[in-house]
């Protein structure tokens, strides 16, 4: 049976129409994170966290899990609250930025503005854009598996607490946050019940020391 070569042609312009279109709908990581940002002003969400401490002396290495939630209107505002196996909360309200542990009855105090430049919760609670963040890591797409679109971020202060912060998005969710810090503990964070632009209420965001609990400021 012969093909006639304009049938051929159109099967091939097919093709390559095709193929252009699969290499444009694939998002990368860094476009996924400017459309979070950019269209992402508040979210509530829960989350899983594992944290895997590195081996000591060729024992195994330690690996602790919580849960909690998180909360953020951007760009100066978030709340996290761990609940379980130790409840902490860490609540930012724009000028001070609050961490309260329960078990020790203690909470900490530190200028907002100090605390976060280069930490996960600026990646994805704070930053207004991507330029702002590149002022503090250095951003680059990440191999999307799992599903998820990926960014790497390192920070660019190579003294600080961080080695390397990687996100994941599922479409324009958040869908993980893993952080490696510096002594090679390794945090994986997993959320789910994304909730994008919900209207978060002011008071989720102030913190007032229970009494009798101590206060330290830095």
């Amino acid at each position: 049976m012969r093909i006639h070569p304009q049938s051929l042609l159109r099967v091939w312009s097919l093709w390559v129409l095709l193929a252009g279109w699969s290499a444009s709908a694939q998002s990368t990581g860094l476009e996924a994170l400017e459309a979070f940002i950019k269209n992402t002003r508040s979210a509530r969400m829960q989350f899983v966290q594992q944290v895997t401490s590195p081996p000591k002396d060729g024992q195994v290495a330690r690996v602790r899990n919580s849960s909690g939630s998180l909360e953020f209107v951007r760009p100066s505002r978030f709340r996290f609250v761990f609940k379980k196996p130790l409840e902490q909360t860490i609540v930012a309200d724009g000028q001070t930025l609050w961490l309260y542990d329960v078990e020790l009855a203690q909470a900490t105090a530190r200028k907002q503005a100090q605390a976060l430049g280069a930490t996960p919760a600026a990646l994805i609670a704070s930053a207004t854009d991507l330029r702002a963040l590149e002022i503090d890591f250095e951003l680059s797409n990440a191999a999307n598996a799992e599903g998820q679109d990926w960014v790497l971020a390192r920070p660019r202060a190579k003294e600080g607490a961080l080695q390397t912060v990687r996100i994941g998005f599922k479409g324009a969710s958040l869908a993980t946050l893993e952080i490696l810090d510096s002594f090679g503990q390794r945090s994986v964070m997993h959320f789910t019940q994304f909730e994008s632009n919900p209207a978060l209420e002011n008071a989720l965001f102030q913190f007032k020391p229970p009494a009798g609990v101590d206060v330290l400021r830095q």
